[in-house]
């Protein structure tokens, strides 16, 4: 059976606090909605996965969406959730699904089975939602804010999504109530057609972003997901040549010679980007980008950097530390640590608290001490998803 996937990612967010809306904000380096979608694409039996975003949120979804396969081009919610699901119903009338899911973009963490029993339960039952059984009691305030009685929390329970459904089943229910959008879930939308909707066990850390607080627990779950925690080094050397500058850290330095090498030269980059390669298995700089190659000469060192945390995230994986030590007699390194330290930090795109940056002399020994040039030792350090 052909299972099709609507991720609702209408919503303003107002509840998460200022700033843009909570499904593009990043969670564990990567946006919400990002992270909702990866979830869904590549599931057994999963054929598609549908965006339906607020109409002014294009340019954000874009960014978010860019490289991911098996994702449609997004369509335009409505100004209820009911109706956004709708659009979204309606965008797979022309190539319908038999079973539809349908998810909230601020729920991340659906796991792989919560996936495979949404599927089965909707064609079990022909609709269905996943419920968790409560832990607290539940009490009803009085009037005047005193505790009520409350009700047997033993039948009650809390729903997620994805909520599973026939097509046809779910499209209809949802036609039905055009003019009517006061139901806040599709379990409702489907009860109020007259069909009865199966319970399916939930998913604990199937959680919803909702507040600012949700974004520092969502943050803690994402750490979780990374326990593979690797450290590799990097060294690199370059000699003295003609020049006015020396490129150390991505920060420009007056010096009365510059560093020789195909690029801008700039140990501490290569050093680092080593050192992030090797952390994930990725060979070294000069496999990425062989000096032999001519578009390469006077590169920004940035690029090279910048390659080697892509690398990283496309394994799934997030920069946890960031370390160098250049060793010279000269230039004076202390004065530029920071800005080498902030510009090191903005091209890897983390907290500037994850950067280090050192310096020494080697006491007027070998090459350095000799000032012939100057040299850059680094260690990264990763976390990735567990792979055996």
């Amino acid at each position: 059976m052909r299972t099709d996937v609507i991720v609702v990612a209408a919503g303003s967010g107002q509840r998460a606090g200022d700033g843009i809306p909570k499904q593009f904000r990043t969670v564990g380096g990567r946006a919400v909605l990002r992270r909702t979608l990866e979830a869904f694409l590549g599931q057994p039996g999963i054929r598609h996965v549908l965006p339906v975003i607020h109409p002014d949120h294009g340019a954000w979804c874009a960014e978010v969406m860019a490289g991911l396969e098996g994702v449609l081009p997004p369509v335009s919610g409505g100004a209820t959730r009911q109706a956004s699901v709708r659009a979204g119903l309606e965008a797979l009338a022309a190539d319908p699904p038999d079973v539809v899911l349908i998810h909230d973009a601020a729920r991340p963490f659906v796991s792989a089975r919560l996936v495979a029993d949404a599927i089965a339960a909707a064609r079990l039952h022909g609709a269905a939602v996943p419920a968790l059984a409560l832990v607290d009691t539940i009490k009803a305030l009085t009037n005047n804010d005193f505790v009520g009685s409350g009700p047997d929390r033993n039948s009650l329970r809390s729903v997620q999504t994805p909520q599973s459904f026939r097509y046809d089943l779910i499209l209809s229910a949802h036609r039905a109530r055009i003019g009517t959008d006061d139901l806040t879930d599709d379990a409702a939308v489907a009860e109020a057609a007259g069909h009865r909707v199966a319970a399916f066990p939930g998913d604990p850390t199937n959680t919803k972003i909702t507040t600012p607080e949700d974004f520092v627990t969502a943050e803690r779950n994402a750490a979780l997901e990374l326990t593979d925690v690797r450290t590799a080094t990097g060294f690199d050397v370059h000699a003295f040549g003609p020049g006015d500058h020396v490129m150390l850290g991505g920060i420009k330095i007056p010096f009365d010679q510059g560093l020789s090498g195909h690029s801008d030269a700039d140990v501490v980059l290569h050093a680092l980007t080593d050192a992030l390669l090797g952390t994930i298995g990725s060979g070294d700089i000069g496999h990425h980008f062989p000096p032999s190659d001519p578009q390469w000469k006077g590169a920004a060192s940035d690029v090279f950097l910048a390659h080697a945390v892509a690398l990283v995230r496309k394994a799934g994986g997030r920069v946890a530390h960031l370390d160098a030590t250049v060793v010279c007699e000269a230039p004076k390194i202390g004065p530029h640590r920071e800005a080498m330290r902030e510009r090191i930090a903005a091209i890897a795109e983390i907290s500037l608290a994850r950067v280090s940056v050192k310096a020494t002399t080697s006491e007027k020994l070998g090459f350095t001490g000799r000032r012939e040039g100057i040299a850059a030792l680094a260690s990264a350090t990763v976390r990735l998803p567990w792979v055996d």
